[in-house]
């Protein structure tokens, strides 16, 4: 389908990937009504996990930038598969949680999650702008470094 938000995705040279699979007793997303739930996604990068470790220790604030900007393409590839391949069905994203993990002493959490944001708002536009929550945590799976899972409103 192609239509502005996929129009978007081409400009920015994005190519969303193939979903990832969920990695243990869960489901990649859960539709209720109008709300598209999606569960936490990493920052796989060619199916392989592309950032790992802890922010403020070990991994740059650009890194973890890049982690949250992977995530929310791999966000984004769910919705797409939610929403039957259609994007163009987002009303707008209704909020991010994200998790990076963090040495004890980072607190630039919200500056890593900018790069999930940003992406956000470049692609969706005003229906990308979003409520968020962005935390440190001491560990994530497969030692990532950022997790990040999303509501979106759909038509």
């Amino acid at each position: 389908m192609s239509g502005p938000i996929s129009q978007r995705l081409k400009q920015l040279g994005i190519e969303l990937p193939t979903p990832p699979a969920a990695v243990a007793n869960y489901v990649p997303f859960v539709v209720t009504g109008n709300l598209l739930f999606v569960s936490g996604q990493l920052p796989l990068e060619n199916g392989k996990l592309a950032v790992t470790g802890k922010l403020g220790d070990g991994v740059a604030l650009e890194d973890g930038i890049r982690a949250a900007r992977l995530c929310a393409i791999n966000l984004l590839a769910q919705v797409r598969a939610a929403a039957g391949g259609d994007l163009e069905r987002i009303r707008r994203l209704v909020r991010l949680t994200a998790f990076v993990a963090s040495a004890p002493s980072f607190t630039d959490q919200p500056k890593v999650i900018n790069g999930a944001s940003d992406l956000m708002v470049e692609v969706l536009g005003e229906a990308g702008r979003h409520a968020r929550v962005a935390v440190g945590a001491p560990c994530l799976p497969l030692d990532a470094a950022v997790e990040i899972e999303a509501i979106f409103e759909l038509s």
